[in-house]
């Protein structure tokens, strides 16, 4: 009979083992050891089929460097907005700042400038003496300065009714039809713009108008001798009271069909009998 065999566990003859192997060979540098006991190869071959731990190995590789990519864009866009904000505030200046424009233009620039302005006030200045050096200028001074100081016109009155203004010896006012009446001889004085002084040269009377309208000789010159002088559009000159007048109208020195004065008060500027017609007194 064949004995029993031994119980598990007891150190009775067994099997025999397998004789050991060639140690496992190292992995290579630069490369470790898949945990699991795989080797550098365990992915599999190059150019095959990538496992699962391949997929997230080359997934987990981008996603940490793209994982900078928004704090970047955040630094650049911060960047902008600082660079953006700052003309700005460069234009929101005080009232009493300069612009940076003025504060950075060159002394080349603001000398050209003040030679420039310079240039064109001494001309202006030129110019302006010229014209007030002109025989033009000159004229018009000249000739305004004569007539304020008492321009003197020798002439006669010549009425629109046919009549010459007239100054009696007694100082009676009228008209006459004879050209060589010495009393319609008339010296007309500038007092005023537009207003004059009529006088006759030989019975040395001054044509006056009182606040009535009545015409008379007056010996000496009074505010009723101001006689405003008007040129009407038919050519021929009115004589209107400076002081007086009637319900607010002018009154007028005027001459009838029969060479006789009329009221101011009965006058009016369109009246004919008011119109006369200076002509010159000959030498």
């Amino acid at each position: 009979m064949s004995p029993p065999p031994p119980p598990p566990g007891t150190g009775g003859p067994g099997p025999a083992a397998a004789p050991p192997g060639p140690p496992p060979a190292a992995a290579p540098a630069g490369r470790p050891a898949s945990p699991g006991g795989h080797g550098p190869d365990a992915d599999g071959p190059p150019g095959g089929p990538r496992t699962a731990g391949t997929m997230r190995a080359g997934t987990l590789k981008p996603r940490g460097a793209a994982a900078h990519l928004p704090r970047c864009c955040c630094c650049c866009f911060l960047l902008l907005f600082l660079v953006s904000s700052v003309p700005v505030t460069c234009r929101h200046l005080g009232p009493g700042v300069p612009p940076p424009d003025a504060s950075n233009s060159s002394p080349s620039s603001s000398s050209s400038s003040s030679s420039s302005s310079s240039s064109s006030s001494s001309s202006s200045s030129s110019s302006s003496s010229s014209s007030s050096l002109s025989p033009a200028g000159l004229g018009r001074h000249v000739r305004s300065y004569n007539h304020l100081q008492g321009d003197v016109r020798w002439r006669k009155l010549f009425s629109y009714t046919k009549y010459f203004l007239k100054i009696e010896q007694n100082g009676k006012v009228g008209g006459t039809k004879k050209d060589n009446c010495p009393y319609s001889i008339l010296e007309i004085t500038s007092v005023e713009i537009g207003v004059v002084a009529v006088k006759a040269i030989n019975s040395n009377y001054y044509l006056a108008m009182n606040k009535r309208g009545k015409l008379y000789g007056s010996k000496e010159f009074n505010s009723d001798c101001k006689l405003k002088e008007r040129i009407e559009e038919n050519g021929y000159n009115t004589y209107a009271s400076f002081n007086w007048q009637h319900n607010g109208r002018q009154m007028y020195v005027a001459l009838n069909g029969k060479g006789a004065p009329r009221r101011g008060q009965r006058t009016r500027r369109k009246n004919t009998s008011a119109h006369f017609l200076p002509m010159v007194v000959p030498s």
